[in-house]
């Protein structure tokens, strides 16, 4: 059965879904939440929960990031980010978070047109492997051949290749691109890669040997892709359609499984239920985990696109400040707008559709229902 819409005479369209459209539908049975498990395992790395922190300097830095693996998620540090610019970055964070609107994105540009430091680089992930968490670091493709080594010789466990969208094959007139499989294939630790949003371009990445790919992009609350470039992917059907290639890559690899990871419009504990129901493993969350009170940004939220040097398409948006980072893993919350106690959302979300772990609850029912706010 064919969703495609008619847009016009020349054009037509396939109608998409993003977390806000659908619902999750209970079923015959239900279960105590505290039967419910909410762990998952990429490659050797176990983990008790299924949320993995945005490399964004607003949401993650080495304390951040030591603090979330000890609850039991995944903490992924920006390499290219102020924490391996400067040596000391917390007056410039807290200079981002009091700019004003009309000079935010050019002084941002101006802080981050400090040079990158290997050295810090390498500083940054000792500090987090001193702690005993797993460790993981992103660099952007443009970045990635140039300073993956000193990444790998820093003793990363987990290396993400996280861009607005990361294809397998980029085609480049001026430089030669990075061959994302032959490169996959010659690191020794596992690479997770994104974002796509597509059914053939996931796929594709997933044939490149990477241990997981990274759902969406535009769809982030500090992300201004759409209106800067037109380009967009409803996330309820980008996670719907990577899983169909996850399954697919199953049978066609004769048994290898790719991580689905949703990266994008996971803003508060609905959205997070409804990436898992839709084919998620994990997902990747930036301002849910902003509005911490231990979060850098000190209120404020951002990613790289808002200070791309030629093309920003990204701004500095107020989030505020919602908890402590306990508070907003566990609980207890306080208001019922799903900012506080994701992770009690999802196990209580999977206990009323009746399902005890993960994997089950994939293949709980969804509707389409689009809200509608009061």
């Amino acid at each position: 059965m064919s969703n495609e819409i008619e847009i016009g005479r020349g054009k037509r369209g396939r109608r998409a879904y993003s977390f806000d459209d659908i619902a999750v539908v209970p079923s015959r049975r239900t279960r105590d939440p505290e039967d419910v498990s909410v762990d998952w395992q990429i490659d050797a790395y176990h983990f008790d929960l299924p949320i993995v922190a945005a490399p964004m300097d607003s949401v993650m830095s080495p304390a951040t990031a030591v603090a979330l693996g000890q609850h039991g998620g995944l903490g992924v540090l920006d390499l290219e980010g102020l924490w391996t610019r400067y040596d000391d970055p917390t007056s410039l964070l807290a200079e981002i978070a009091h700019l004003s609107p009309e000079v935010a994105t050019r002084r941002m540009q101006e802080i981050y047109s400090a040079p990158i430091q290997p050295e810090l680089i390498t500083q940054r992930l000792k500090e987090i492997r001193d702690a005993g968490v797993t460790v993981a670091g992103a660099l952007s493709p443009q970045r990635t051949q140039e300073f993956s080594q000193t990444v790998i010789d820093a003793g990363v466990d987990l290396f993400f290749i996280r861009g607005t969208t990361v294809s397998a094959e980029h085609v480049s007139a001026n430089a030669e691109p990075l061959n994302l499989k032959r490169f996959i294939y010659e690191l020794d630790v596992p690479v997770v890669v994104g974002g796509a949003s597509t059914y053939t371009a996931s796929l594709h990445l997933m044939r490149t040997g990477a241990a997981g790919v990274l759902v969406g992009f535009g769809g982030g609350a500090a992300h201004t892709t759409r209106i800067s470039l037109g380009i967009h992917a409803p996330m309820a059907t980008a996670v719907a359609d990577v899983a169909a290639a996850r399954r697919d890559y199953l049978d066609e690899s004769g048994g290898r499984y790719v991580h689905v990871i949703a990266d994008g419009g996971v803003g508060r504990a609905g959205d997070l239920v409804k990436a898992v129901a839709c084919g998620a493993d994990a997902v990747m969350v930036g301002a849910a985990l902003a509005r911490a009170q231990e979060a850098p940004g000190n209120g404020w939220h951002w990613g790289s696109e808002a200070h791309h040097r030629e093309l920003p398409r990204g701004e500095r948006v107020h989030v505020g400040t919602a908890g402590s980072l306990q508070e907003i893993l566990f609980g207890p919350g306080r208001q019922a707008d799903g900012t506080l106690n994701l992770v009690g959302a999802l196990k209580r979300a999977m206990a009323t559709t009746g399902y005890s772990d993960l994997k089950e609850f994939q293949r709980v029912e969804v509707v389409v229902s689009p809200y509608q706010p009061r």
